[in-house]
């Protein structure tokens, strides 16, 4: 059995993640961007998943999750599930707050990051990017770029920890629409085998993967120098450093 944190789990993917992973045996921890949220994950709590609360777009409760997860004690893996698809917000949820949980959550050695067939789109440049979302300056492309390169950059400096993205496909959940053209069960079905499953293809590293079959990133996600300048902005705005992580 696994120790599982789900980011974004109140909805979509990360709501059927959890759903399954309980479902199979597995001791969830869900999460929920306000206590008005818990609600909806009401019938997983009462069989037996836990909840945190905090809003992924402020620093200051970003922090407060990852100490409320090191509390309930050493997780086995952790989805960084929970993603914006607009506005101000798309780098501090989608960016900051994985590299954030990263850091302060010492332990898994699985991690697994949702990103996007779009992230292909996204820019390269990191010059003149309001990481604290004041404004919006990213796109959603050039964010899924980012926490594919981050996905890759733990890869790299932490040979002992699985880490890999996933694309779970244009899904019909919320943020994906109604006429989304791909399966939803299949949309995280590969969260949960790298998440649980003893398969060596599951425990392998550095992977970009859809449906359980890995893909080509965008090059600069697999580029070394590009995931050190992106983590050297991270880490200035943020005053932590992944080094910090074990």
């Amino acid at each position: 059995m696994a120790r599982v944190f789900i980011t974004g789990s109140t909805v979509g993917l990360g709501l059927a993640t959890a759903d399954t992973l309980l479902r199979d045996g597995h001791d969830v921890i869900v999460h929920a961007r306000s206590p008005q949220r818990i609600p909806a994950v009401q019938h997983l709590l009462d069989r037996g998943a836990q909840c945190i609360v905090g809003d992924l777009a402020a620093q200051a409760e970003v922090r407060q999750i990852a100490a409320d997860a090191n509390r309930i004690g050493r997780l086995d893996a952790v989805i960084h599930n929970a993603g914006v698809l607009s506005g101000a917000a798309l780098l501090p949820v989608n960016v900051v707050a994985p590299y954030l949980l990263t850091a302060l959550i010492p332990g898994p050695r699985r991690l697994i990051y949702l990103s996007s067939g779009m992230h292909r789109g996204g820019d390269t440049g990191l010059d003149g990017l309001d990481w604290a979302g004041r404004t919006t300056t990213a796109s959603y492309s050039t964010t899924k770029l980012h926490v594919t390169a981050l996905s890759a950059a733990v890869a790299r400096l932490a040979p002992d920890i699985a880490s890999n993205a996933v694309d779970p496909g244009w899904v019909p959940t919320r943020m994906g629409g109604r006429s989304a053209p791909d399966s939803l069960e299949l949309g995280h079905r590969t969260q949960e085998w790298l998440a649980t499953s003893d398969d060596p293809a599951a425990l392998s590293s550095g992977g970009y993967w859809y449906h359980q079959h890995r893909q080509a990133p965008h090059p600069a996600a697999d580029d070394p120098q590009f995931q050190d300048r992106l983590l050297a902005r991270l880490a200035e705005h943020t005053g932590v450093t992944l080094a910090g992580r074990d």
